[in-house]
């Protein structure tokens, strides 16, 4: 339940929501809650703090009582939004891609401190998956036009992902594809060229123990990837597990035990939407899974960005464990 600042009734409505087309508690709050902290990826560079500080123009001119933090070490952006929490602000704005506003939801989780989303990254499902726009400038208007809802995320040893969690090929996908940035830019090109890249050097699949909502299986997979974000899979084409997702479900997927030149041919099956589940890679729908490996620490990525964790790996749905704020329905 929210509070609203400047009244004393409390409202609990249910509704359809167009835009992530999946049914969300949601609260009319009117104007976005006082006070407000900005939390900013700002990179490096004098550029990207003017073009911070143009996009939030719109909160001053609104009168709203704020605060604006450029963070120029993306591993500082959990420890701030724990400061934020900390400092009692009511509304925490995260601005940059999916990797920085994991981290802030992070920190935000359970705490009914409103989540905004100022989009700034490559792809940025999770904002678009809660109807914002791509653009960041519209997508501060809706902020400030928008309402409070509940939404649900994943876990993983204690951490947070909005769109997906992995282990295996795509943590080492990730590493690729930063360096490639780094080299040619951000771009999707160069996002699917550093992809093809870490196929080619494929070495083999790792043995694993699954427990999922408590039955346990061995399997021999190059990876597992959990998603999260319906709006995500819908993007490629992947409905089943859309549909575990609106159910209250994980959808866990598992590559199958290829070798190198079977794999490629698998990554263009899935890249041309032709990839079937249960016949050319197991689907499965789990509240909780746990995955044991060999190796003590494994990488695990989470919404894009990488990390180490120790084995084992404890991944779990939490219904309405975020609070976001969302355009206001049509």
């Amino acid at each position: 339940m929210i509070w609203c600042m400047g009244g004393s009734a409390r409202r609990n409505q249910t509704a359809l929501w167009p835009f992530a087309r999946a049914a969300w508690r949601r609260q009319e709050c009117g104007p976005m809650r006082e006070p407000i902290c900005v939390l900013a990826n700002a990179g490096s560079g004098q550029k990207a703090a003017v073009r911070i500080h143009e996009l939030i123009a719109p909160l001053r001119a609104a009168g709203l009582r704020h605060e604006v933090r450029l963070i120029r070490n993306g591993a500082l952006i959990a420890a701030e939004a724990q400061k934020a929490r900390a400092e009692g602000f009511a509304t925490v704005i995260a601005a940059g891609g999916d990797g920085t506003i994991c981290a802030v939801a992070t920190e935000l989780a359970g705490s009914g401190i409103a989540l905004g989303i100022l989009p700034l990254g490559t792809f940025n499902f999770f904002g678009r998956s809660l109807g914002l726009e791509n653009d960041a400038e519209a997508a501060m208007a809706q902020l400030l036009d928008g309402q409070e809802t509940q939404v649900a995320a994943g876990e993983v040893n204690g951490k947070l992902f909005l769109n997906n969690a992995s282990l295996g090929l795509y943590p080492a996908l990730l590493e690729r594809r930063e360096a490639a940035y780094a080299k040619w830019g951000r771009s999707r090109i160069a996002a699917y060229w550093s992809g093809l890249r870490v196929l080619v050097t494929y070495n083999r699949p790792s043995r694993m123990t699954l427990v999922v909502d408590g039955v346990e299986q061995v399997r021999h997979s190059p990876m597992v990837f959990i998603a999260q974000n319906a709006y995500q899979l819908e993007e490629y084409g992947m409905q089943e597990g859309v549909d575990l997702i609106r159910a209250g479900k994980l959808a866990v997927y598992i590559a199958p035990p290829l070798r190198r030149w079977q794999l490629l041919g698998f990554a263009l099956k899935m890249a041309t939407r032709m990839a079937r589940p249960y016949h050319d890679f197991t689907l499965l729908g789990a509240s909780t899974v746990e995955i044991r490996t060999r190796a003590r620490r494994r990488t695990i990525a989470r919404d894009g960005e990488r990390e180490k964790m120790r084995s084992p790996f404890a991944f779990r749905y939490l219904p309405d464990v975020l609070t976001v704020i969302v355009p206001k329905a049509v």
